[in-house]
């Protein structure tokens, strides 16, 4: 049976009415959408800098934080606390603009920065899923995070609170207190080669040791006998990391479909890291079982009514959230805290002298940890001054009301950790400074808001990890505070920069000698 050969005009009408049709819809998603989103915002007298068409605020994002970064080479090296300050310039010089609550674009994406501390508090105290992750971060981190991580789906979130649970996670925190201790023992015995190759002093670029040693202990608890799977796991996101951070605020719509370079790079990336990760699944599977977090998360899989597919997404997904919450945050925290103590060697006494009175030649446990007040006073003000995530955002699924102001479902809320944690009105006079004794009778007497300050998150959203986290600083902490001194090296260059934590963009060298 033969078919009739349609028209050439009839063609090119479709042809022509479906580019029409595509321009209308590109029209309403990247020009009249957010306009009409920024205008219910305006009502409730928000303001924010005037942005371009398509590419929003980003240009000139771009250029303030260029402008920034030249003044930094080009001044005197002084170490100024102020995070915020450095990493995000645009938003502190609106704040200062429009106040405290001020709305920006990023493209087509409506931001909504809030850091008013009774506002920030029904935030992150809402439970209700229409207060998700950002669809932004679906696209932009999912190879990263991975889209079951990043869903607002309610049964994947009650998974992974089942998977952490903080019964289970607590006395899977107590069992790997010797694995912490013996990677820590490793960094010390590390050093302890350099500083006599050295003759007595080494400058040491600590950055790598602590990654390591997070690394080593995050592979452990993970993968557990395929530990050195796991570090090749890790490896290979620490790449695909350094290749989504090149990509930010790129300010073009649409480049992360484009195969250039970087998203070429980041796509073989994320299927090695899937591949790697099923791998040991398939071989766990096949062999018996073990204690660690690769198997809670099997359990839970298994016992869930997810298909196949889901499955694997998942085992992945929580995989790749461990990493990110186990192991990238927990190195770069202990790597400034080390660099304050040695900036501070007054602090660096205080914390050796109860370390030895606590331990003294012996490995920390639990009950040990619970009584270093000095230490673990430390790193809650190293975690207020570089928090390793600085921004916790939160899309509008439906419109919701916080305080006044109703915000229509598309927009973005940005909450700024950064800002909240030095803001003066909170902290005091001395907010960015560096001063442990704040802490000294906890974190609800240390400022006049403790719901902003938010480190591993908080209420009930607060990061399982936490307790995993500390434990593993303290016991980095220790162990190195009782075998060297040290002190910033002239190497050091105090440059914080954003590659999806605040990392120290130029490594943190020391000098180091025995005790």
């Amino acid at each position: 049976m033969e078919f009739p050969l349609l028209p050439t005009k009839i063609i090119v009408t479709v042809l022509i009415l479906g580019f029409l049709g595509l321009l209308v819809s590109l029209f309403e998603a990247l020009i009249l959408k957010p306009e009409r989103l920024r205008s219910k915002l305006r009502k409730h007298g928000i303001s924010g800098p005037p942005p371009s068409i398509l590419l929003g605020n980003i240009p000139e994002m771009k250029k303030v934080q260029s402008q920034k970064s030249k003044l930094r080479r080009e001044g005197e090296q002084v170490i100024i606390h102020n995070c915020c300050s450095a990493v995000f310039p645009f938003l502190d010089q609106w704040r200062k603009q429009y106040g405290s609550t001020f709305m920006f674009s990023l493209g087509s994406i409506q931001i909504l920065h809030i850091s008013n501390p009774d506002l920030v508090k029904q935030i992150t105290l809402c439970t209700s899923l229409d207060l998700g992750k950002p669809s932004y971060q679906h696209k932009e981190n999912g190879p990263l995070l991975g889209k079951g991580i990043l869903t607002s789906n309610g049964a994947i979130w009650a998974y992974q609170r089942k998977i952490l649970a903080p019964e289970l996670y607590m006395e899977k925190v107590k069992g790997m207190m010797n694995l912490m201790a013996q990677s820590s023992v490793t960094v010390v015995e590390s050093w302890n080669g350099k500083i006599e190759s050295e003759g007595g002093v080494a400058d040491i670029k600590i950055d790598g040791y602590m990654r390591r040693f997070s690394g080593d202990v995050i592979s452990r608890a993970c993968f557990g006998s395929n530990y050195a799977k796991g570090e090749e796991i890790f490896l290979k996101f620490r790449d695909l990391k350094e290749a989504m951070s090149r990509k930010f605020l790129s300010g073009i719509p649409g480049i992360r479909y484009i195969p250039i370079k970087a998203n070429r790079e980041g796509w073989r990336l994320e299927k090695e890291i899937r591949a790697l990760i099923l791998k040991v699944v398939k071989e766990r599977k096949e062999a018996k079982s073990e204690k660690d977090l690769l198997q809670m998360i099997l359990e839970s899989a298994t016992s869930s009514d997810l298909g196949q597919a889901a499955t694997d997404r998942f085992i992945v997904d929580n995989c790749k959230n461990i990493y990110l919450a186990g192991y990238e945050t927990t190195a770069v925290s202990a790597t400034w805290t080390l660099m304050l103590l040695a900036s501070n060697p007054e602090w660096q006494d205080k914390a050796r002298a109860e370390v030895l009175e606590i331990c003294g030649v012996e490995f920390p446990d639990n009950d040990m940890l619970r009584k270093m007040k000095t230490l673990t006073m430390v790193i809650n003000e190293s975690l207020r001054l570089y928090p390793p995530v600085p921004i916790v955002s939160r899309e509008l699924l439906e419109s919701m009301k916080f305080g006044d102001i109703q915000v229509p479902k598309g927009v973005t809320i940005w909450t700024l950790v950064a800002t909240l944690h030095q803001h003066p009105d909170i902290w005091g006079p001395d907010a960015d400074k560096f001063n442990p004794s704040r802490f000294a009778n906890g974190v609800a007497a240390a400022c006049k808001f403790p719901c902003v300050y938010m480190p591993f998150g908080v209420g009930p959203r607060i990061c399982l990890g936490q307790n995993f986290a500390m434990a593993e600083l303290k016991i980095i902490l220790a162990l190195i505070l009782s075998n060297f001194r040290f002190s910033l090296s002239p190497k050091y260059m105090h440059s914080p920069t954003m590659r999806l934590v605040i990392e120290p963009e130029h490594g943190v060298n020391l000098l180091v000698k025995k005790l």
